[in-house]
């Protein structure tokens, strides 16, 4: 998403509200905290970290080692307003930065689609590369092809996932999943419809490249506590699910228990 800088100051406002920003970050909280228990002095990096609205959320529930990093100016512009300890780099060159600097867990969401097959593999690698035996990887990350529509076309995003797409790149970094799931679920009907809808307004021209804007908006109050019920019930009652348009993943370094 790299110079899209409407995009990151819609994310800078929205992400605190935003039903889809809130369940995501709850997500990643919970994981970590049955991971790690209450303990909050654990190292955690945010890699890709956009304007901060995660570690802004860790930082609020109590976690004191927190790092972000990302390869966008706008990106930790916003982190530094929020006073943020975040730091620019181009994930492509991770493996040279602080090269001996482990984490308990580092968090990489929605960045894997922007990068290429020759790239996307030596990022895992230098990823797994900063993680205590015991560490934890969590990614979240674009689903299946047929949710795509303008939204990822206004932020850039150059492909989707499935599950399968990742067993051997984590297994070539030394990782193994110990979690997967696709998530939004219930609401995946109704996402699916607005994503095909899409697609065939650009594909008639109904709607010009240059004029599409991202699924980041904040609907009213009661419609986006509805769809924040929805999500955060699912994750309770449905663990796992084989179906949504994001893919949630757990990884851990294969020598661990």
């Amino acid at each position: 998403m790299i110079g899209h800088t409407d995009e990151y100051e819609k994310m800078f406002r929205l992400e605190g509200q935003l039903w889809w920003y809130r369940s995501l970050h709850e997500r990643v909280a919970t994981t970590i905290r049955k991971h790690f228990g209450e303990r909050r002095d654990i190292q955690i990096l945010d890699a890709g970290c956009g304007t901060g609205g995660l570690l802004d959320f860790l930082r609020k529930r109590g976690y004191t080692h927190l790092k972000g990093i990302d390869g966008s100016t706008d990106a930790v512009a916003f982190c530094h307003e929020r006073g943020l300890p975040v730091v620019f780099i181009n994930l492509n060159e991770l493996a040279g930065f602080e090269p001996d600097v482990r984490y308990d867990v580092i968090v990489c969401n929605d960045v894997f689609c922007y990068f290429s097959d020759d790239d996307l593999p030596n990022l895992v690698k230098a990823l797994a590369h900063r993680l205590k035996p015991d560490g934890l990887l969590i990614s979240n990350n674009n689903a299946f092809n047929i949710f795509r529509g303008e939204h990822d076309l206004a932020v850039g995003s150059g492909r989707r996932f499935v599950q399968s797409d990742f067993d051997q790149l984590m297994s070539d970094a030394g990782l193994r999943i110990r979690k997967a799931t696709y998530w939004s679920f219930i609401l995946s009907p109704l996402i699916l419809a607005i994503r095909q809808w899409q697609s065939w307004q650009l594909r008639f021209g109904w709607i010009k490249p240059e004029n599409v804007q991202s699924d980041v908006y904040l609907p009213s109050t009661w419609l986006n506590e509805t769809l924040y019920t929805i999500v955060s019930t699912e994750a309770k009652i449905l663990p796992r699910t084989p179906f949504g348009s994001s893919l949630f993943i757990v990884s851990k370094p294969d020598s661990a228990d």
